[in-house]
């Protein structure tokens, strides 16, 4: 009973200490898995911030903008190229192109390579898209001509305000890829897929972490993506959730094992955890291995079960108390090996970051420093240690460092962050980012000074600032030529304007000689009349029959009336307009042109039929030229239908909410189809010679759109061709009564 008592509290305690025991070891290798997952994440987003902001500087560069704008130029595509080539050699990228707006490559940085990028097509590629909608664009894809993985930035090329092309700058991830080398860890970077595209394991490569739908398939191979990758899942029998995000999975190693159980398939257990890399749609995802675990599972298991039994043997044996104590001692040096692991991983991670870490005493003297502070310095922490840090620093900038190290605390600042000046070992100064932190230690105060480099960001600052000012000389220089040419504008519009002006006059002075021989019929018979009449006046007054010749005089007087009456229509005709629109009844607009009309419609014995009811009828014009329009209609009108033997025009009147429509309408043969379009057009008739110029129609057209009308024509359905004037309706002046029906 003792035994089985005994062998039951040895299985508890061990089964119990290995639960611990798998416990401790699943959380350390998850803090230090986070760990480096931080690191890889930090040295991976490092690489990608260094060329994130390349394409929109070159955006801005003035051979690229004069390549696009002018695509036919093959030496301006040339220096493009060359530019590029010269780029990508400084900031030892893989590939710098530049696209225009169909997403043709017209100018790469491996233009004279064999594999050269210059003309061809990229408009598939969803960077080139996103450019294309005016924000910076960032993908993952393998090349279509290199077959090399890259990662690609994006950027549209401005105009004035106007996208006409995109500059791309690919980088070549391999480097990264050859860094992460961990024989108990293996680093992956996904896609927004899932798409495994950077992999300590080759055979990883192009895998997903999970099945992908046929839809998504169909997807990533139309964009080219990976090529003619299969993109297959890993082989993952079983996940588990894990705390703090993280998984337990079981994964196919794809290594046969001869006589294995089941399936022949040897599997491996792994603990995963991802995190997203910001602004970026990738994923990087550590996969650590949990034989260390287990191992120490086991070896727990075993150690307890050691002391279990030593224990037990100390009850019932003194003579073990030796061997007790010597399993303690085994354990406390496993313990402080464990310790001095950890330091010496603490310190791999302090040399390895890309910040320079300087510890400082109470006095401001150093302490320690990595290996980038060394490097940025170029002194040996053996040879500065134990020195004021103010040594490190120029000048002007020792006094704000050395008040914040020597205030007060409760006086001091959490921590102290500025730009410096540092001083190497040479002298030579450069740029620094300095961050002066508090480090509590015990009843002694530390401090900690972290160190950026940021010579290269100085750089492209001022090459920023050179870049703006550049492009505000070329906007200033641009704005005094478009005023100039602006200025040349109005001059020129002015003087077609009153080009315009003097055309109308003349085509108005045309149909007045034109309407002179008709005037002129006109007034030959109340001439000869008045001949007549006076002559026979005198005879009667010389036999003395004074009332005859009193009738005679008044008879020349009529006569007289109604020679004025038929000049007074010229003189109105011939006078220039104001130009200014104003309400215009449309009945004066009628009885004027009729009036002007009148010799030439008697002559050929033509009706001209208008609407009803124009007395009420008001719309925005001018009356002089809106009398020399319907003239110049009306005019048409007869000479199309010479020969007529009865000619008519019909006026016709449409009235709108907002708009007054009159059609005048001949019948006539109408005018060509082919010939509609160009009626208007200055200098094109369809007349006799002789019989005008070709103005009259575009001068009218002109005439009728200066009102805010339109002017137009059609051949009507029953044969004759109508012409249409639209013009605005406006209310009658004040001072004019406007009668109504019903």
């Amino acid at each position: 009973m003792f035994f089985i008592v005994l062998s039951l509290a040895f299985v508890l305690v061990v089964g119990q200490t290995s639960l611990v025991s798998r416990s401790q070891g699943y959380t350390e290798l998850q803090q230090r898995s986070s760990a480096d997952l931080n690191r890889y994440i930090l040295s991976l987003q490092q690489k990608l911030d260094r060329y994130k902001d390349l394409p929109a500087l070159l955006s801005s560069h003035s051979i690229l903008i004069e390549a696009l704008t002018t695509q036919q130029d093959e030496f301006l595509k040339g220096q493009a190229s060359v530019y590029l080539e010269q780029v990508n050699n400084s900031i030892n990228a893989a590939d710098v192109y530049l696209m225009n707006t169909e997403g043709t490559a017209i100018a790469a940085s491996n233009w004279a390579e064999a594999r050269s990028f210059v003309g061809k097509n990229y408009a598939f590629r969803p960077y080139f898209q996103d450019a294309l909608k005016g924000r910076s664009g960032r993908y993952f894809a393998l090349g279509t001509v290199s077959k090399k993985r890259g990662y690609y930035f994006s950027y549209p090329v401005y105009q004035r305000s106007q996208i006409i092309g995109v500059v791309v700058v690919k980088i070549d991830l391999n480097e990264i890829e050859s860094d992460w080398t961990d024989p108990d860890l293996d680093i992956l970077v996904t896609d927004e897929d899932g798409v495994i595209f950077i992999s300590t394991r080759g055979d990883w490569k192009f895998r997903t972490l999970k099945p992908l739908s046929q839809d998504d398939i169909q997807r990533i191979a139309e964009s080219l993506r990976y090529g003619d990758h299969q993109l297959s899942a890993l082989d993952i029998v079983e996940k588990e959730p894990y705390d703090a995000g993280g998984s337990l999975i079981t994964l196919v190693d794809g290594t046969k094992i001869k006589n294995e159980a089941l399936d022949g398939i040897k599997t491996r257990e792994f603990l995963q955890l991802s995190r997203e890399l910001e602004d970026s749609g990738l994923t990087v995802v550590v996969l650590a291995s949990t034989k260390s675990v287990q191992a120490r599972m086991f070896y727990t298991g075993l150690t307890t079960g050691f002391i279990f039994i030593a224990l037990v043997l100390l009850v019932l044996f003194l003579s073990t108390r030796q061997r007790i104590k010597r399993e303690r001692a085994r354990f406390k040096r496993l313990e402080t090996q464990a310790l001095e692991e950890s330091e010496q991983r603490i310190r791999a991670i302090i040399d390895n970051t890309q910040a320079g870490l300087i510890t400082l005493d109470d006095q401001g003297r150093v302490e320690s420093m990595n290996l980038m502070a060394e490097k940025l310095f170029g002194y040996k922490e053996e040879a500065i240690k134990f020195q004021y840090f103010s040594k490190l620093l120029s000048q002007a900038d020792r006094a704000l460092c050395w008040q914040h190290l020597t205030a007060e605390e409760k006086d001091r600042q959490d921590e102290l962050f500025t730009e410096a000046k540092g001083l190497r070992q040479d002298g030579s100064s450069f740029p620094i980012e300095l961050i002066i932190g508090y480090m509590p230690h015990g009843p002694v105060q530390r401090f900690l000074v972290t160190i950026h480099d940021i010579t290269q960001r100085k750089q492209y600052e001022e090459e920023l600032q050179h870049a703006r000012e550049l492009l505000e000389h070329r906007v200033e220089e641009r704005t005094a030529d478009l005023t100039d040419a602006n200025s040349k504008l109005k001059d020129e519009v002015e003087k077609h304007k009153n080009t315009q002006n003097e055309l109308i006059q003349t085509a108005k002075l045309a149909v007045l000689g034109q309407m002179s021989a008709g005037i002129n019929h006109e007034l030959n018979q109340p001439l000869t009349a008045i001949r007549t009449y006076a002559d026979n006046a005198k005879a009667f007054m010389e036999i003395g029959k004074s009332e005859t010749a009193e009738n005679n005089l008044l008879e020349i007087s009529k006569l007289t009336e109604r020679m004025a009456k038929i000049i007074h229509p010229l003189k109105e005709f011939s006078r220039k307009t104001s130009g200014t629109p104003e309400s215009v009844c449309l009945k004066n607009v009628r009885d004027g042109a009729m009036s002007i009309m009148y010799g030439r419609l008697s002559k050929v014995h033509a009706d001209v039929n208008w609407p009803d009811s124009l007395e009420n009828v008001y719309v925005m014009g001018d009356t002089v030229r809106l009398e020399q329009v319907l003239v110049n209609l009306i005019s048409n009108a007869l000479q199309a239908m010479e020969g007529h033997p009865a000619p008519a025009v019909d006026v016709t009147l449409e009235q709108g909410k907002t708009l007054i429509c009159l059609q005048v309408r001949d019948y006539g043969s109408g005018i060509p189809e082919e010939d509609l379009g160009r009626v208007f057009e200055p200098f094109y008739t369809t007349k006799k010679a002789g019989q005008g110029l070709g103005l009259g129609l575009s001068i009218s057209h002109r005439i009728i759109e200066s009102m805010g009308g339109a002017l137009s024509v059609l051949n009507h359905p029953d044969g004759g061709a109508q012409f249409r004037i639209c013009l605005p309706r406006a209310e009658p002046p004040a001072n004019v009564s406007v009668n109504t029906i019903g």
